[in-house]
C-alpha cells in the first residue's frame, strides 16, 4: 500500500489516504455491529417496555382475580350463614323455645307483682319458690287432674325435645312434629292416667307395714310400666300414621329391652316416691325423673322401625342387641 501512494501524485496521495481512513472508521460500524440486539442500551430499552408492560397487565390481571375469589368465598360463607341460621324453620323453633322458655321465667319470678310495692331484688327472688310452690299446691286442690296433665305435656315435650339434641341435631333445628306428638300424649293420657293409678295403687296397698313400699316399686315396674310403655308407643304410631302391623312389630322389638332398662332407673326413684313424697305430689317428682326417661322412650320410639323390625328375628347391623344400647344410657 505504501509503494502504491509513492509512485502517485501528490494530490492523488492525499485522496486515497481520505478513503483508507474513511473505510476503517466505517466498517466496524457497519460489519462488527452485535448480533444480539440487547446488547445496544437504547435498543433493549425499546423492546423491553413493551414486555414489562405485558408482565405488569398479567400481575394487575392475576390481582384482580385474586380478589374477586376472595369477594365470592366471603359472599359464599354468607349465603352459608344465612342458609344455616337464619332458616325459617330455625328461626320459629328459637322462636318457640325462646318464647316458651321467658314466659314461664317470668311467670315464675312474677308470682309476687301485686305486692312488689317497697321490695327489694333479694325479696323476690327470695320468696319466689315458696310462693310458686303454694299456688302449686292450690291449682292441685283446684284441678287435680289439669294440673297434672300440664305438667306431664310439658315433661314430655321437654323430653323430646332433649332426645332430638341427643341424636344429633341442632339445639333450633328440631322436629316440632314430634315434639308436639310427645306432648300431646303426655297431657292427654300420661297426666290422667297417672293420677287415678297412683290413687288405685294406694286403695291396692293400704297397709303401713315395711313391705309396702317395695311392693309398689315391683307393682310399678311390672303391671304399670308395661301398661304405659306399650300405651306410648301404640299412640305414637298411630299419631305418625304407621300401621297396626308395623306397630305392633316395633312394640315386640322394644318391649322387653325397653322393660329391664327401666329396672336401672325407676326403683331407686321410686323408693322415694314410695316412701316419701306424698301422693299428690308424686307425679311432680316423677315427671322431674321422667326428664331423662322420656329421653330415651322418644329416641327409640322414633327410629326407623325396619331398624327394630329387623333386631326381633336377628343381630343389628353393628352386632349390638337393644339390650346394649340401652345399656348405654345408664
Amino acid at each position: 500500500m505504501a509503494a502504491t501512494l509513492k509512485s502517485l501524485s501528490p494530490s492523488t496521495q492525499f485522496i486515497q489516504r481520505r478513503k483508507h481512513l474513511s473505510l476503517s472508521k466505517s466498517t466496524p460500524y457497519n460489519f462488527s455491529a452485535p448480533s444480539n440486539p440487547f446488547l445496544n442500551p437504547n435498543l433493549a430499552v425499546k423492546i423491553r417496555w413493551p414486555i414489562n408492560a405485558v408482565a405488569e397487565e398479567r400481575e394487575v390481571s392475576e390481582q384482580t382475580d385474586d380478589q374477586d375469589n376472595e369477594k365470592g368465598s366471603i359472599s359464599r360463607k354468607l349465603e352459608e350463614f344465612k342458609e344455616k341460621f337464619f332458616t325459617s324453620d330455625r328461626l320459629l323453633n328459637a322462636a318457640i323455645v325462646l318464647g316458651a322458655g321467658t314466659l314461664a321465667i317470668t311467670k315464675l319470678l312474677t308470682i309476687d307483682h301485686d305486692y312488689w310495692q317497697g321490695w327489694t331484688l333479694y325479696e323476690v327472688l327470695r320468696y319466689a319458690p315458696e310462693h310458686n310452690w303454694i299456688a302449686y299446691e292450690e291449682a292441685l286442690k283446684e284441678h287435680p287432674v289439669l294440673s297434672k296433665m300440664v305438667i306431664s305435656g310439658i315433661v314430655y315435650s321437654i323430653g323430646d325435645w332433649i332426645a332430638q339434641c341427643y341424636e344429633g341435631k341442632p339445639l333450633f333445628e328440631f322436629d316440632r312434629t314430634r315434639m308436639f306428638r310427645s306432648g300431646l300424649v303426655g297431657f292427654t293420657l300420661h297426666g290422667s292416667l297417672s293420677h287415678y293409678y297412683y290413687q288405685f295403687c294406694e286403695a291396692l296397698f293400704p297397709f303401713k307395714d315395711w313391705w309396702v313400699v317395695p311392693a309398689k316399686v315391683a307393682f310399678d315396674q311390672t303391671v304399670w310400666s308395661a301398661v304405659w310403655n306399650s300405651i306410648y308407643y301404640v299412640v305414637l304410631g298411630f299419631l305418625r300414621g304407621e300401621s297396626l302391623e308395623n306397630i305392633v312389630n316395633e312394640l315386640k322389638a322394644t318391649f322387653l329391652p325397653l322393660l329391664t332398662a327401666g329396672w336401672k332407673l325407676w326403683p331407686f326413684a321410686h323408693l322415694i316416691t314410695y316412701g316419701v313424697v306424698p301422693v299428690e305430689q308424686r307425679l311432680l317428682w316423677v315427671d322431674c325423673v321422667e326428664l331423662i326417661w322420656v329421653t330415651i322412650l322418644s329416641t327409640y320410639s322414633n327410629e326407623k322401625s325396619e331398624v327394630r323390625i329387623s333386631e326381633v328375628s336377628g343381630p343389628n347391623p353393628k352386632g349390638k342387641s337393644l339390650e346394649v344400647i340401652f345399656d348405654n344410657h345408664f
